[in-house]
This record gives structure tokens, C-alpha cells and sequence, in this order.
């Protein structure tokens, strides 16, 4: 079964104080590029995750990004004491002075104290990075599972279309078989008639020159090798589909070759009916090809 190179996955995830959301996606290309997005705070997760996502895909420009988010009102908030002592002190000698100078000032009160700068600072104590990696790198596995099963998924839907192709290919193929077979007979009278009329005109020939002239005309009309290589490409892509693994490389060279005997089936066809034959077949094969650019 054929896997897809166009895949999408997407997943959410929380330890508090932070929550995050995953975004996974891919589309197709001639190798493997992966680009991931990871704060770069977190050290050897992105290296990690790297690793994990080789594991399971060989092919296909892939963009993994993670958004990470910290609640700071979820953390607990510690006094600077020291700070507090100084403002207090501070506070002591400004009323003092104030009367000194027969001045009133407004009361303080603790919610003014706790509004100063640094007074109440975020109870950080030590941000536990290994648990939350290591929350982070649990929880991957399952989103890479998901992105895989959606390429398996295209995939499924890529091998109902590229078989339908290649049944179509083979119809045409036999088409065209049937097609030159019928054309011999007509050929070889047309070819007989022309030689004597030539003859007539000439009078005599080299037995040896005529026969040469013959073979090469054979040569140049003949698609015998032309369909059985059709053949041979169209059984060659049947097991490549039903190969497990990453063939789509492999499937677009097939389709090179397909491409050529087609073009030479038409160049030697001399006929109006196998020109259309072989004109199909090119139309099958260049659609076939667009499929094949998605499979990983």
C-alpha cells in the first residue's frame, strides 16, 4: 500500500503553568526536509523530536511547529521581605520628616506597599524544564501516529487512482497490439505496391540493396518492442503499488519510461488509429505521473 506525502495532524497538551499546541503538516517533495519549530529554550527537544519524526516518514517537505504558552497568574507570588523592610524604614522617616516640617501625608496603606516594583515576585524557584520536556517528548508519539495514518489514508486513495490509471494503460496498450497486428497485412500490400511500381520505373535492383531497404523499413515501423515494454513497465508498476515502503521515486522513473515508449510508439505508428492510441496513452501516462509526485 502506497503512503501519501500530504499529511496533517494537530494536537493540544498542558502542564501547568504552560499549555501548548502541536501543528504537524506536509506536502510533497523529491526528499526528506524537515523543519521544526520549537522554543529555543528547551534544550535537545528539537534535536529529539527530529529523531522521532525519521523514524516514520522517508519522504516530504515536513513543518512541525510548536506553540507554547506560560499562565502566569497560575504561579504563586513571594514577598520580598527585604525590599519591604526598606520600604517601611523608608516610609518611618518620610512621616517624620513630613511633620517636622508641619506637613500631612496621605495614609499608606499594604495594597500601596505591594504595588511597588519587585515588592511581590513570581515564586519561580527553579522552572522545571525536564518535566516539561519530557511531558513534551511522551505526548509526540501520538501525534506523529496521527500525521502517519493520514498519509496512509491519501495513500489508500492514491493506490485506487494510480490502479485505475494503469488499467487504463493496459487497455490501451492491448489497443495498440491489436491495432499494429492488423496494420501488417495492410502495410506489407501498400509497401509491395509502391516497390513495383518503383521497379517498373528502374527496371532492375540490387537483391541485396532491396533487402536492406526492407529490414530498415521494418525496423522503423515495428512497435513490437515498444508494447512489450509497456507490458513489462505496466507489471513492474503493479508490484512497486503493492510494495510496502517508500517507492514513489522509483514509480516516477517508471514513468519516464513510460513516457518514451509512448513517444516511439507514436513516431513509428504510420497509422492514423494507432497515432490516436498512442496519443491516449501519453495523455494517461502525464496524469499518472502528477499522481505519482505524491507518493512518498
Amino acid at each position: 500500500m502506497l503512503t501519501s506525502m500530504t499529511g496533517f495532524a494537530a494536537g493540544k497538551g498542558a502542564l501547568a503553568p504552560f499549555s501548548w499546541t502541536w501543528d504537524l503538516r506536509s506536502v510533497n517533495a523529491k526528499g526528506l526536509d524537515l523543519r521544526v519549530r520549537v522554543p529555543d529554550w528547551l534544550p535537545g527537544l528539537e534535536t529529539a523530536l527530529r529523531g522521532e519524526l525519521a523514524k516514520s516518514v522517508a519522504r516530504g517537505n515536513i513543518t512541525l511547529s510548536l506553540r507554547l504558552t506560560r499562565d502566569d497568574t497560575s504561579t504563586g507570588a513571594g514577598m520580598n521581605t527585604s525590599l519591604l523592610a526598606i520600604a517601611l524604614d523608608a516610609l518611618v522617616v518620610a512621616e517624620a520628616e513630613a511633620q517636622v516640617r508641619g506637613l500631612t501625608l496621605a495614609p499608606s496603606s499594604g495594597a500601596d506597599l505591594l504595588h511597588l516594583r519587585g515588592m511581590l515576585e513570581p515564586e519561580q524557584g527553579e522552572d522545571d524544564h525536564g518535566a516539561l520536556i519530557a511531558q513534551l517528548r511522551a505526548e509526540f508519539p501520538a501525534l506523529v501516529a496521527e500525521f502517519v495514518q493520514m498519509r496512509q489514508s491519501e495513500g489508500a486513495a492514491l493506490t485506487q487512482v494510480l490502479s485505475g490509471q494503469l488499467d487504463q494503460i493496459a487497455d490501451l496498450t492491448a489497443q495498440a497490439a491489436s491495432l499494429a497486428e492488423a496494420r501488417k497485412q495492410g502495410w506489407a500490400e501498400t509497401l509491395k505496391t509502391n516497390l513495383e511500381r518503383v521497379l517498373a520505373d528502374i527496371g532492375t535492383v540490387d537483391p541485396d540493396r532491396l533487402a536492406q531497404e526492407l529490414a530498415l523499413i521494418a525496423v522503423k515501423t515495428d512497435v513490437t518492442e515498444e508494447i512489450d515494454r509497456l507490458g513489462a513497465h505496466i507489471a513492474a508498476a503493479r508490484d512497486l503499488i503493492a510494495t510496502q515502503g517508500s517507492v514513489g521515486r522509483k514509480l516516477d522513473f517508471l514513468m519516464q519510461e513510460f513516457n518514451r515508449e509512448a513517444n516511439t510508439l507514436c513516431s513509428k505508428s504510420q497509422n492514423a488509429e494507432l497515432t490516436a492510441v498512442g496519443l491516449a496513452l501519453k495523455a494517461v501516462i502525464d496524469q499518472m505521473r502528477e499522481q505519482v509526485q505524491n507518493v512518498e
